[in-house]
Formats: C-alpha cells, structure tokens, sequence
C-alpha cells in the first residue's frame, strides 16, 4: 500500500512540475503515472551502474557530477514515455531537482501523517 502511495505521490508531483519549469510538459495524469513508474525503474536499475562508472569524475566535482547523472536519466525518461517531454539539458536538470523537492514535500506530509 505505501508503494502506491509513493507511486501516486511522484505522479502528482510530475503532474506540478510544469508550473514551475515551463520546458518540462506532461499530458495526463496517466501519463504522470507511467513517468513515475519509468522514473522509480531507472533509478532503480541504471543510477546505481552509472554513479559507480562515474565515481572519478563525481569525486572530482564533490558530488556535483550526480546532478547531471539525474538530468540525463529525466531526460532520458523523457525520451522513453509519449506525452512527456523535457526542453532540453537545462530544464532537464532543474525538472530534476524541483521533481526531488516537490516529491520530498508531498511525501513528508502525506505519509508521514499517515505512518502515526
């Protein structure tokens, strides 16, 4: 139950995304859905494999090199699902970290109410 309830939770965050970073569009909120479940299953199997190959240059950068590992793989999640689309390198990165935040957010008020 607390795995669709996150499943829900990202998909309405993607859903406000585009209010705050116009270059990122999403078509429906089923489209939200199949985006959240992309989104959860590349940072599930790819993150990992390329924060590993990445580590020298993410050491180098102190850390900063994950952020552009997460714009490529929106980015990238944009290129897999129809109806969702990203503008490019830059709004890809800040669609990341606004996704991060507004996930974080709606996640810490909801399911935190709830695990009381």
């Amino acid at each position: 139950m607390r795995l669709l309830a996150i499943w829900i939770i990202n998909a309405l965050a993607l859903l406000a995304l585009p209010y705050v970073v116009p270059s990122v569009h999403v078509a429906s909120f089923g489209t939200a859905l199949i985006v959240a479940l992309v989104l959860g299953l590349i940072n599930a199997v790819l993150r990992p494999l390329l924060v590993l190959l990445t580590l020298p240059v993410t050491l180098l950068t102190l850390g900063l090199f994950i952020f552009v590992i997460n714009a490529l793989l929106f980015q990238f999640a944009g290129y897999l699902v129809d109806g969702f689309n990203v503008g490019g390198f830059w709004p890809a990165l800040f669609g990341s970290v606004v996704y991060s935040v507004i996930s974080w957010a709606l996640s810490a008020v909801f399911l935190s109410a709830k695990g009381r």
